[in-house]
């Protein structure tokens, strides 16, 4: 085994700790939806965990580590300040119908549990930027700014769709601006290039092609299990003129609009 990922176990444990507070805290406020607001922060602490628990690279994990604490504050902020003063998401009030007065201790395996060991798995090139190698390299630097480019993406393309909530006149309607004018889903796309920049930035290290795993693992969620797909097939259902906004926008790469339509509608 080597050096690096010694510290692995560690981070399982606390993806599974930190998980279980979560879930303390949905049956006080019954809303197992309160695990959202932990999935950013819980990658930056273990970042730093990983770092500070012997990184043979100082100066690379610290990197890695500042960037995971950028990204992780920042989504948890976002994803506390946006559900706040709501009810319980429609996903996990659809799963606590489904399993009634076996959901507390269903979702603490199943939603809490296993999103801790998302967690832990995920954070793989978290892990592996600790190990030793010459800094800074050229996918250090190739790294860093696909990591900026999709958290723009990411950071941006929420700030104009909160911004555009918040406008009662544009209750059910479609935002066709901005970055939503090129793809469907800007913080999705920004939210699977910050992990592909972690991931070159591991890969600046010895053997660090092992974590491919993780931008992969990430970008399926994000296309086909918790994002694009689980979403569209409710807008899709519910808002009215969405069902147009896909025939002519990328769902996810941006792309030019396949025609012109009037933005807002």
């Amino acid at each position: 085994m080597t050096p690096v990922l010694t510290v692995w176990p560690w981070g399982l444990a606390l993806a599974l700790g930190l998980t279980t507070a979560a879930w303390l805290l949905s049956l006080w406020r019954r809303d197992a939806g309160v695990i959202d607001g932990f999935w950013g922060v819980g990658f930056a602490l273990l970042a730093w965990v990983y770092w500070s628990a012997g990184g043979a690279e100082p100066s690379r994990g610290l990197l890695v580590a500042a960037l995971a604490t950028v990204w992780g504050v920042r989504l948890s902020v976002h994803i506390v300040r946006r559900n706040h003063g709501r009810e319980e998401d429609w996903r996990y009030r659809a799963m606590r119908e489904r399993r009634g007065a076996r959901f507390p201790l269903w979702s603490l395996v199943m939603v809490f549990w296993l999103q801790g060991a998302l967690m832990w798995l995920l954070s793989a090139p978290l892990l592996q930027a600790q190990a030793q190698a010459p800094f800074p390299r050229t996918l250090d630097i190739a790294g860093v700014t696909v990591w900026l480019v999709g958290f723009l993406f990411e950071t941006i393309g929420d700030a104009q769709l909160s911004r555009f909530r918040a406008d009662p006149a544009n209750q059910g309607r479609v935002l066709r601006t901005g970055l939503w004018r090129w793809t469907r889903h800007p913080n999705y796309f920004g939210d699977a290039l910050v992990w592909w920049g972690l991931f070159l930035i591991a890969v600046a290290t010895p053997s660090g092609w092992w974590t491919i795993f993780s931008p992969l693992l990430m970008t399926w969620l994000l296309l086909r299990v918790s994002g694009v797909s689980l979403l569209e097939e409710k807008l899709v259902e519910t808002r009215p003129g969405y069902r147009e906004y896909v025939e002519s926008t990328s769902a996810f790469i941006p792309w030019p609009p396949r025609r012109h339509r009037q933005a807002g509608h």
